[in-house]
Protein backbone atom coordinates (compact mmCIF):
# COMPACT_ATOMS: atom_id res chain seq x y z
CA UNK A 1 0.00 0.00 0.00
CA UNK A 2 1.23 3.21 -1.03
CA UNK A 3 0.73 6.56 1.12
CA UNK A 4 -0.22 9.97 -0.65
CA UNK A 5 -0.67 13.29 1.21
CA UNK A 6 -2.47 15.98 -1.29
CA UNK A 7 -3.02 18.85 -0.38
CA UNK A 8 -3.77 22.54 -1.20
CA UNK A 9 -2.20 24.00 1.86
CA UNK A 10 -1.46 28.17 0.70
CA UNK A 11 -0.22 28.79 4.63
CA UNK A 12 0.86 25.47 5.61
CA UNK A 13 -1.85 24.67 8.10
CA UNK A 14 -3.28 22.13 6.25
CA UNK A 15 -0.22 20.11 4.97
CA UNK A 16 0.91 19.64 8.89
CA UNK A 17 -2.22 18.31 9.81
CA UNK A 18 -2.24 15.93 6.46
CA UNK A 19 1.83 14.78 8.10
CA UNK A 20 0.40 13.76 11.59
CA UNK A 21 -2.38 11.74 10.30
CA UNK A 22 -0.27 10.08 7.25
CA UNK A 23 2.93 9.67 9.28
CA UNK A 24 0.61 6.54 11.33
CA UNK A 25 -0.38 4.88 8.26
CA UNK A 26 3.61 4.67 6.79
CA UNK A 27 5.89 6.78 4.98
CA UNK A 28 3.60 9.88 2.49
CA UNK A 29 4.49 10.93 -0.75
CA UNK A 30 3.79 14.00 -0.95
CA UNK A 31 1.53 16.42 -3.31
CA UNK A 32 1.02 19.64 -3.16
CA UNK A 33 -2.37 21.08 -5.62
CA UNK A 34 -1.78 24.56 -5.29
CA UNK A 35 1.09 25.18 -7.31
CA UNK A 36 0.08 27.77 -10.45
CA UNK A 37 0.62 26.00 -13.99
CA UNK A 38 1.12 22.62 -12.94
CA UNK A 39 -0.18 19.65 -14.51
CA UNK A 40 -2.57 17.76 -12.17
CA UNK A 41 -3.10 15.22 -14.88
CA UNK A 42 0.09 13.49 -14.06
CA UNK A 43 -1.14 12.93 -10.52
CA UNK A 44 -1.96 9.26 -11.06
CA UNK A 45 -3.10 6.47 -8.27
CA UNK A 46 -3.47 2.75 -7.85
CA UNK A 47 -6.38 0.97 -6.42
CA UNK A 48 -4.15 -0.12 -3.98
CA UNK A 49 -3.10 3.47 -3.11
CA UNK A 50 -4.30 5.46 -0.60
CA UNK A 51 -4.05 9.04 -0.82
CA UNK A 52 -5.06 11.86 2.22
CA UNK A 53 -6.62 14.61 0.52
CA UNK A 54 -6.67 18.12 2.66
CA UNK A 55 -8.49 21.46 1.91
CA UNK A 56 -8.82 24.67 4.37
CA UNK A 57 -12.20 25.53 4.43
CA UNK A 58 -12.83 28.87 2.94
CA UNK A 59 -16.19 30.42 4.34
CA UNK A 60 -17.32 26.52 4.54
CA UNK A 61 -16.53 26.11 1.14
CA UNK A 62 -13.77 24.03 -0.71
CA UNK A 63 -11.82 27.03 -2.29
CA UNK A 64 -12.70 26.99 -5.98
CA UNK A 65 -9.17 26.68 -7.41
CA UNK A 66 -8.27 23.30 -5.33
CA UNK A 67 -11.79 22.26 -6.84
CA UNK A 68 -10.59 22.66 -10.32
CA UNK A 69 -7.09 20.99 -9.83
CA UNK A 70 -8.69 18.22 -8.19
CA UNK A 71 -10.92 17.19 -11.31
CA UNK A 72 -7.88 17.00 -13.18
CA UNK A 73 -6.72 14.36 -11.03
CA UNK A 74 -6.57 10.56 -11.91
CA UNK A 75 -7.56 8.44 -9.06
CA UNK A 76 -8.51 4.92 -10.89
CA UNK A 77 -10.42 3.62 -7.53
CA UNK A 78 -7.65 3.91 -5.38
CA UNK A 79 -8.83 5.07 -1.84
CA UNK A 80 -9.31 8.36 -0.06
CA UNK A 81 -9.25 9.91 3.34
CA UNK A 82 -10.90 13.36 3.01
CA UNK A 83 -9.31 15.83 5.50
CA UNK A 84 -10.87 19.67 5.76
CA UNK A 85 -9.02 22.21 7.73
CA UNK A 86 -10.90 24.93 9.32
CA UNK A 87 -9.89 28.01 11.94
CA UNK A 88 -12.00 27.18 15.20
CA UNK A 89 -14.99 28.47 13.43
CA UNK A 90 -16.99 25.95 11.53
CA UNK A 91 -16.53 24.14 8.19
CA UNK A 92 -20.26 24.02 6.98
CA UNK A 93 -20.56 22.11 3.56
CA UNK A 94 -16.55 21.26 2.99
CA UNK A 95 -16.11 17.97 4.09
CA UNK A 96 -19.24 17.06 2.04
CA UNK A 97 -17.76 18.94 -1.07
CA UNK A 98 -15.28 17.72 -0.92
CA UNK A 99 -15.99 13.97 -0.24
CA UNK A 100 -17.82 14.54 -3.15
CA UNK A 101 -15.43 15.67 -5.34
CA UNK A 102 -13.10 13.35 -4.66
CA UNK A 103 -15.34 10.62 -5.93
CA UNK A 104 -16.18 12.21 -9.03
CA UNK A 105 -12.82 11.75 -9.61
CA UNK A 106 -12.87 8.27 -9.15
CA UNK A 107 -11.50 7.95 -5.36
CA UNK A 108 -13.19 5.84 -3.19
CA UNK A 109 -13.42 8.02 0.16
CA UNK A 110 -13.41 5.89 3.09
CA UNK A 111 -12.90 8.61 5.51
CA UNK A 112 -13.47 11.97 6.63
CA UNK A 113 -11.67 13.90 9.14
CA UNK A 114 -12.42 18.07 10.34
CA UNK A 115 -9.53 19.23 12.43
CA UNK A 116 -8.39 22.67 13.84
CA UNK A 117 -5.84 25.04 12.43
CA UNK A 118 -4.43 28.35 13.25
CA UNK A 119 -6.79 30.73 11.03
CA UNK A 120 -4.83 32.12 8.45
CA UNK A 121 -6.44 35.43 8.06
CA UNK A 122 -6.93 35.60 12.53
CA UNK A 123 -4.00 33.84 14.12
CA UNK A 124 -5.46 34.28 17.60
CA UNK A 125 -8.49 31.57 15.93
CA UNK A 126 -7.07 28.46 16.72
CA UNK A 127 -3.68 29.81 17.37
CA UNK A 128 -1.16 26.87 17.86
CA UNK A 129 -3.22 24.40 16.42
CA UNK A 130 -2.69 21.33 16.01
CA UNK A 131 -1.29 21.29 19.85
CA UNK A 132 -0.40 17.82 21.92
CA UNK A 133 -4.02 17.08 22.83
CA UNK A 134 -4.68 17.21 18.75
CA UNK A 135 -1.84 15.02 17.59
CA UNK A 136 -2.65 12.32 19.97
CA UNK A 137 -6.49 12.74 18.57
CA UNK A 138 -5.50 12.76 15.33
CA UNK A 139 -3.18 9.71 15.59
CA UNK A 140 -6.23 7.69 17.32
CA UNK A 141 -8.15 8.70 14.25
CA UNK A 142 -5.02 7.49 11.74
CA UNK A 143 -5.36 4.13 13.57
CA UNK A 144 -9.19 4.01 13.29
CA UNK A 145 -8.64 4.73 9.30
CA UNK A 146 -5.96 1.97 8.78
CA UNK A 147 -7.95 -0.77 10.99
CA UNK A 148 -10.57 -0.12 8.13
CA UNK A 149 -8.14 0.02 5.26
CA UNK A 150 -7.08 -3.19 5.92
CA UNK A 151 -10.57 -4.75 5.04
CA UNK A 152 -11.98 -2.88 2.09
CA UNK A 153 -14.76 -5.96 2.30
CA UNK A 154 -16.39 -3.87 4.70
CA UNK A 155 -16.52 -0.12 3.36
CA UNK A 156 -19.68 0.78 3.43
CA UNK A 157 -21.04 4.35 3.01
CA UNK A 158 -20.62 6.96 5.66
CA UNK A 159 -22.41 10.31 7.05
CA UNK A 160 -20.25 13.53 6.47
CA UNK A 161 -21.98 16.59 7.27
CA UNK A 162 -22.84 18.98 5.03
CA UNK A 163 -26.00 20.17 3.22
CA UNK A 164 -26.76 20.19 -1.17
CA UNK A 165 -27.09 22.22 -2.64
CA UNK A 166 -23.56 24.37 -0.81
CA UNK A 167 -24.07 27.30 0.75
CA UNK A 168 -22.92 30.31 -1.47
CA UNK A 169 -19.04 30.42 -2.39
CA UNK A 170 -17.54 34.04 -1.09
CA UNK A 171 -13.77 34.67 -0.69
CA UNK A 172 -13.11 36.88 2.38
CA UNK A 173 -13.02 40.01 0.67
CA UNK A 174 -9.38 40.67 1.99
CA UNK A 175 -6.99 41.57 -0.60
CA UNK A 176 -3.25 41.61 0.70
CA UNK A 177 -1.57 44.35 -0.99
CA UNK A 178 2.61 45.43 -0.95
CA UNK A 179 3.97 48.11 1.09
CA UNK A 180 7.40 49.84 0.95
CA UNK A 181 9.55 47.25 2.14
CA UNK A 182 8.26 44.82 -0.99
CA UNK A 183 11.84 44.33 -3.06
CA UNK A 184 9.93 42.82 -5.96
CA UNK A 185 11.87 39.78 -5.80
CA UNK A 186 8.83 38.04 -7.44
CA UNK A 187 8.65 35.41 -4.61
CA UNK A 188 4.80 35.58 -4.21
CA UNK A 189 3.75 35.90 -7.90
CA UNK A 190 5.50 32.56 -8.49
CA UNK A 191 3.87 30.79 -5.31
CA UNK A 192 0.05 32.66 -5.98
CA UNK A 193 -2.23 29.64 -6.66
CA UNK A 194 -4.74 32.26 -8.01
CA UNK A 195 -2.45 33.78 -9.92
CA UNK A 196 -3.35 37.28 -8.82
CA UNK A 197 -0.31 38.91 -8.38
CA UNK A 198 1.78 39.81 -11.94
CA UNK A 199 5.41 38.43 -12.42
CA UNK A 200 6.32 41.87 -14.41
CA UNK A 201 4.77 43.47 -11.66
CA UNK A 202 5.04 42.26 -8.07
CA UNK A 203 3.94 44.70 -6.07
CA UNK A 204 0.71 44.61 -7.38
CA UNK A 205 -2.69 42.47 -6.92
CA UNK A 206 -5.20 41.39 -9.17
CA UNK A 207 -8.81 41.69 -6.71
CA UNK A 208 -10.70 39.94 -8.74
CA UNK A 209 -8.54 36.85 -8.99
CA UNK A 210 -7.64 36.78 -5.05
CA UNK A 211 -9.03 34.19 -3.16
CA UNK A 212 -7.11 35.59 0.14
CA UNK A 213 -5.32 32.49 0.72
CA UNK A 214 -2.67 34.59 2.38
CA UNK A 215 0.06 32.26 0.86
CA UNK A 216 1.87 35.51 -0.41
CA UNK A 217 1.83 36.83 3.24
CA UNK A 218 3.44 33.86 4.81
CA UNK A 219 6.20 33.42 2.14
CA UNK A 220 7.18 37.11 1.70
CA UNK A 221 10.99 37.15 2.48
CA UNK A 222 10.71 40.96 3.48
CA UNK A 223 7.10 40.57 5.53
CA UNK A 224 6.26 42.84 2.57
CA UNK A 225 2.82 41.73 1.71
CA UNK A 226 -0.14 43.19 4.12
CA UNK A 227 -3.81 42.91 4.59
CA UNK A 228 -5.86 46.51 5.37
CA UNK A 229 -5.42 46.26 9.46
CA UNK A 230 -8.64 47.76 10.17
CA UNK A 231 -10.71 45.75 8.13
CA UNK A 232 -9.32 42.09 9.81
CA UNK A 233 -9.88 44.11 13.11
CA UNK A 234 -13.79 44.36 12.14
CA UNK A 235 -13.33 40.92 10.70
CA UNK A 236 -12.14 39.67 14.00
CA UNK A 237 -14.88 41.24 16.08
CA UNK A 238 -17.66 39.80 13.87
CA UNK A 239 -16.26 36.40 14.44
CA UNK A 240 -15.36 36.37 17.94
CA UNK A 241 -18.57 34.22 19.28
CA UNK A 242 -18.55 32.36 16.29
CA UNK A 243 -14.97 31.11 17.31
CA UNK A 244 -14.74 31.34 21.21
CA UNK A 245 -13.70 27.89 22.84
CA UNK A 246 -11.94 25.19 21.77
CA UNK A 247 -13.67 22.91 18.87
CA UNK A 248 -13.06 19.36 18.08
CA UNK A 249 -11.49 17.63 15.75
CA UNK A 250 -13.87 14.86 14.34
CA UNK A 251 -13.78 11.44 12.49
CA UNK A 252 -16.17 9.83 9.84
CA UNK A 253 -16.10 6.01 9.14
Amino acid sequence: MKVYTMYFSPTGGTKKLLGILAGELGTPMEMDFSLPGEDYGMYRFEPGDVCLVGVPSFGGRVPRIALENLTRVRANRAAAVAVVSYGNRAYEDTLLELRKALEGCGFRVVAGVAAVAEHSIMPQYGAGRPDERDCRELKAMAGKIGEKLLKPASWKDFFVPGRVPYKEYHTIPMTPEADRSCKRCGLCAAGCPARAIPREHPDQTDSTRCISCMRCVRICPEHGRKVNKMMVLAASMKLRRACAGRKDNELFL
